[in-house]
């Protein structure tokens, strides 16, 4: 059974850092492509960052790029996401999420996801 489990999240003021973790068992996981998902309240969900399995490629939304960047430790089977410069648009719930592939910028990609951990920037 796939699981994963994020942490990281909470309230940050606006320029500032958090680092989001997400622990996966269950599957191969350096076979498996991980991605970052958000979604704010009444928005849909969108990819913010995705790796391959061995962490050689990476993809980051233009909405975030310079300011997050994902890796990941296959060693202790996590993905990190570490945002920072963080912006009040940068509020939403972020989920973690495991590929099918090694490989994967489509949402259709993705067949398990966490719980989801919320992120809250203010001013």
């Amino acid at each position: 059974q796939v699981q994963l489990v994020e942490s990281g999240g909470g309230l940050v003021q606006a320029g500032g850092s958090l680092r989001l973790s997400c622990a996966a068992s269950g599957r191969t996981f350096s076979n498996s492509g991980m991605g970052w998902f958000r979604q704010a309240p009444g928005k849909e969900r969108e990819l913010v960052a995705a790796i391959s399995g061995s962490g050689g490629m990476t993809f980051h939304a233009d909405s975030v790029k310079g300011r997050f960047t994902i890796s990941r430790d296959n060693g202790k089977n996590t993905v990190y996401l570490l945002m920072n410069s963080l912006k009040t648009e940068d509020t939403a719930a972020y989920y973690c999420a495991i590929s099918r592939t090694n490989w994967s910028t489509r949402r259709s990609g993705y067949d398990y996801w966490g719980q989801g951990t919320q992120v809250t920037v203010s001013l």
